[in-house]
């Protein structure tokens, strides 16, 4: 086995020595948690092996971070912080994602109320450009810009070969609550109170229709009196509209959606009784992955998170209603640690004093012939002042793709790690290249 420095070395070298200034994509051990695009011309891209990039490298206690690889799935992470009575900061909902997917897709989870994204909680970073130059990277050294615009950029600015992130203390089970409610006003005033207050460790919840509300709230516990587990008959968006209260393992909580979070499959009890043990979302997109080309797009469901300012809520959802009517929503609160350099300052100035932004969650919702919802819900997100996540399937212009992300920025960075763009241009790559255009 080769150490980082070594692992490092060889990508390093493999694309100092490359000619083809054609474009790179990645391989990975770990499936991509990107939302399938049967078209999507980075399948035949030539690939730069990344694979061994998934080790856990140090486990400082005193400190409470870690430093890592790229390709260390939560999952693992999760179990070795553990030992430690240590766990990240925010924890996404599906075992197999990455750190360093979670940095460049932007993850979230139910301690973003507090601390933000993953991102968020980061350190430092290490990054390869498309040259092979090796840079370390923090938010106070030489390379501060390029460290806050690899979040969010689906590896077009190059390549996070380490991290290093912040830990917080945590313990062996999660105790959560359900608040009920009718109204979205309800709903929002309970939102507020408790992000004001910060008395609880984590804060999600489902709408599972305009007028049945549930706000998930969990707090570490030292014991349990009993813990559930959702990875097989038990589906955890459904207990939440009949329980008052939970008790989790801790690792179990994290990965509670594992299963599907509002998109849950086998639905049916004796589907999930024979296959429910051995389906997951990872083992649907790896298949999907390796059948791309003869999956048909229209019967890959719509999933897409939308962030919308906390005061525009209501008139975002009020439109949602009415245009698309689909339930249930996942609702993650998302606090804004910092006004990231990858948005436009446009965007910045339409949200000034906004300090809470809500993640609406869309899963498995079908498509209708002759409605495109991705493009319906990117006009009204840049009505409203919202931003969606680019795992989805994008439909803007690239005039409005720009309104909202920071070309500024982006093209002062992509000059210093990609100037022969190897790795494509964020455009380019996430709205036209996935439909299969360049």
């Amino acid at each position: 086995m080769q150490n980082h420095e070594q692992k490092v070395a060889r990508i390093s070298k493999l694309l100092k020595e490359r000619k083809s200034t054609n474009p790179v994509s990645f391989k990975k051990k770990a499936v991509s948690h990107q939302v399938p695009k049967t078209k999507d011309k980075t399948y035949n891209d030539e690939k730069i092996d990344l694979s061994d990039l998934n080790e856990i490298i140090e486990i400082n206690k005193e400190e409470q971070t870690c430093t890592a690889e790229p390709g260390v799935t939560f999952f693992d992470l999760v179990k070795e912080t553990l030992k430690y009575d240590l766990v990240p900061f925010t924890v996404p909902e599906l075992k197999t994602i990455t750190i360093g997917g979670a940095v460049s897709g932007a993850s979230l989870e139910s301690m973003s109320y507090k601390y933000g994204g993953f991102h968020d909680s980061c350190l430092l970073y290490e990054v390869i450009t498309a040259k092979g130059e090796i840079l370390t990277c923090t938010s106070e050294n030489e390379n501060k810009l390029i460290f806050q615009m690899v979040h969010g950029i689906f590896g077009t600015l190059g390549i996070i070969s380490k991290l290093k992130f912040k830990l917080i203390p945590a313990k062996q089970f999660v105790k959560v609550v359900y608040e009920k409610h009718k109204t979205l006003e309800a709903y929002k005033q309970a939102t507020w109170e408790h992000y004001q207050k910060k008395d609880f460790d984590f804060m999600d919840g489902i709408i599972h229709s305009p007028t049945e509300y549930v706000l998930s709230m969990g707090n570490f516990v030292d014991n349990a009196p009993y813990t559930n587990r959702y990875d097989w008959m038990k589906i955890y968006y459904l207990s939440t509209k009949k329980r008052k209260e939970d008790y989790l393992k801790t690792a179990q909580y994290f990965f509670r959606y594992e299963k599907g979070v509002t998109n849950v499959s086998p639905k049916s009890f004796l589907g999930r009784l024979f296959f429910g043990k051995f389906l997951d979302t990872t083992k649907s997109l790896r298949f999907v992955e390796k059948f791309h080309s003869i999956i048909p797009e229209n019967q890959i469901p719509i999933t897409i998170d939308l962030f919308i300012p906390f005061t525009r809520l209501t008139e975002f959802l009020n439109w949602y209603q009415k245009e698309i009517n689909h339930f249930p929503l996942w609702y993650v609160p998302y606090k804004i640690v910092r006004h990231y350099e990858w948005i436009n300052p446009e965007v910045k100035n339409k949200n000034k004093g906004e300090e809470l932004f809500i993640d609406i969650a869309i899963y498995g919702m079908k498509k209708k012939e002759g409605k495109n919802y991705y493009k319906m819900m990117e006009d009204e997100l840049t009505a409203v002042g919202g931003i969606k996540t680019l795992i989805s399937n994008n439909y803007y212009t690239e005039e409005e793709f720009w309104k909202t992300w920071n070309k500024k920025n982006y093209d002062e960075v992509k000059k210093t790690t990609d100037p022969d763009n190897i790795f494509r241009n964020l455009y380019t790559k996430m709205c036209r290249t996935t439909q299969g255009l360049e």
